[in-house]
């Protein structure tokens, strides 16, 4: 049977990998992306299943025009991806006003505004789901990417309120988190000016890791999206699917270590419970 996308950030990286795999399968897919031109060798090969727009996620008026279209045009959209994403490689004090605010806008506020424009058109049809595309750095931390975790963070814990007041509407929304994957991601992130107080410190470390292409990249991304693409093909929901041995290790790390420090506070969180007894 086939399965029509609606998916942001389709010029290169996961998107463009995972709209190629779609396509060959002989799936229906809405791309969206700033230069539409960019996939016109996949419009000219698959005509009519390919459906284009223009969309910068960080305009929202726009964001809901596109997502509005998309539906009309094809009738019905079963999965929506959320995967355009911006980073900016700096120490908390490095970064610009500009950069911090861009990648909020689009982490952030740009895949909210995705979803919020796309659930009306999901719940008149009964059916669908969403899939966010967030990161290992959606759970846990590195150096050096304060801003980019705290717009990874934000949209977790968005996307855990949205799948539990979607559910009763039939629709489902998963996480998906990529550990670190050959797609371009680290030479497209933007770096902030280095500031001479943080060298020899975690954060230059971070930045030297990517600048020098020394940041492991263990996950294949034809991989990546195949796992994406099994996953609907399952029918399966699961809030989170972490992807990547780097994404499991990080993660379970970061939970079990939050966990033994929240049991140590045990008897602190108890004292002051208006019951408790000194």
């Amino acid at each position: 049977m086939t399965t029509t996308w609606f998916i942001t950030g389709t010029s290169s990286g996961l998107g463009r990998l995972l709209t190629e795999n779609l396509l060959a399968r002989g799936d229906r897919v809405a791309a969206t992306l700033r230069r539409p031109e960019a996939l016109d060798d996949l419009r000219a090969a698959h005509g009519d299943r390919l459906w284009t727009a223009r969309l910068d996620v960080t305009d929202t008026e726009r964001v809901r025009r596109v997502v509005g279209e998309a539906f009309a045009a094809l009738g019905t959209v079963d999965v929506v991806v959320n995967n355009a994403g911006y980073g900016v490689l700096a120490s908390v004090e490095e970064a610009s006003d500009e950069q911090i605010r861009r990648v909020v806008d689009t982490n952030l506020l740009g895949s909210i505004q995705v979803i919020r424009a796309a659930l009306p058109h999901l719940r008149a049809q009964s059916r669908g789901r969403i899939l966010q595309v967030s990161t290992a750095g959606g759970q846990t931390t590195y150096p050096g990417l304060g801003y980019y975790h705290a717009s990874k963070w934000g949209i977790e814990g968005f996307c855990e309120t949205v799948a539990r007041e979607i559910a009763p509407f039939g629709l489902a929304l998963t996480i998906v988190e990529p550990g670190a994957t050959p797609t371009g991601f680290g030479a497209s992130l933007d770096v902030a000016p280095p500031l001479p107080a943080y060298e020899n410190t975690p954060a230059a470390a971070t930045r030297q890791a990517f600048l020098s292409g020394r940041f492991p990249v263990p996950n294949s991304a034809e991989r990546l999206t195949g796992a994406m693409i099994d996953l609907v093909d399952s029918g399966a929901t699961p809030l989170r699917l972490p992807l990547g041995p780097d994404t499991y290790a990080d993660v379970r790390t970061a939970l079990t270590g939050r966990l033994a420090e929240h049991e140590a506070h045990r008897d602190v969180a108890h004292s002051v419970a208006a019951t408790a007894t000194r």
